[in-house]
């Protein structure tokens, strides 16, 4: 048993979206500084969604089969 797939997506788009936040800063572009921010929030969810899916797995495996 792995981690959840969308532990690693969520972590993925959460730092996508930081590196687009820091790029929009730089460049003064606020429309891509407030995309890499959206991407961040909708990483952090996507990875707390992914561990709770690895917890609700982890409770309701079969005993017999660990």
């Amino acid at each position: 048993m792995g981690i959840d797939r969308d532990r690693v997506e969520g972590a993925t788009k959460n730092v996508g979206g930081k590196i687009k936040e820091a790029v929009g800063k730089a460049t003064s572009d606020e429309k891509l500084k407030r995309e890499g921010q959206k991407d961040q929030v909708t990483g952090k969810v996507q990875n707390t969604v992914g561990g709770v899916k690895d917890e609700v797995r982890e409770h309701t495996r079969d005993p017999d089969k660990s």
